[in-house]
């Protein structure tokens, strides 16, 4: 974002963004739905259900992760950039998909999906924290590094694909 000139339209990519958070979203609340229904019964409440209490559990834990993600991610994108905030997003959605399946199964089987999931939300905090500097150099010194910071986090974004 730069104080000299206005916001940029919000392009595509945020958009798909949008889109593919609620159908992963849908998806993780049909899991726990399925799961229920195949407990015989009809309240969510089931103790004893191990099967159950892991979709249940999977799905609580990303849907707590969402409004962070959400915000680093409009953050990243507004004030830094939109590209590698996007791909970050994208990124981010498919580490939650192996979060939640790898928690169906085995504990351990999330742990790398969780870790994973950690540092594109570092990464996307950290372009928040650049644009931010960025602007208030701008403001105060006249100084703008948004080129450097756009070539900077475009060049990393590709090693957000390294486990």
């Amino acid at each position: 974002l730069n104080p000299r000139s206005p916001a940029s339209a919000i392009s595509p990519k945020y958009i798909s963004d949008r889109i593919l958070c609620v159908f992963l979203t849908g998806f993780f609340a049909s899991k726990v739905e399925h799961e229920s229904k195949h407990c015989n019964g009809k309240s969510f409440q089931r103790p004893g259900s191990s099967a159950f209490d892991r979709v249940y559990i999977a799905n609580q834990n990303c849907g707590h992760a969402y409004p962070t993600f959400l915000a680093v991610l409009w953050c990243a994108g507004l004030l830094c950039s939109q590209a590698p905030a996007a791909f970050a997003g994208l990124m981010y959605l498919f580490v939650r998909q192996k979060y939640f399946v790898g928690y169906l199964g085995e504990r351990t089987q999330s742990t790398p999906g969780y870790l994973f999931g950690k540092r594109i939300i570092l990464f996307l905090f950290l372009m928040s924290v650049a644009g931010i500097l960025n602007y208030y150099l701008i403001f105060f010194f006249g100084s703008d590094f948004e080129i450097h910071i756009k070539t900077i986090t475009s060049a990393i974004s590709p090693l957000l694909l390294i486990p």
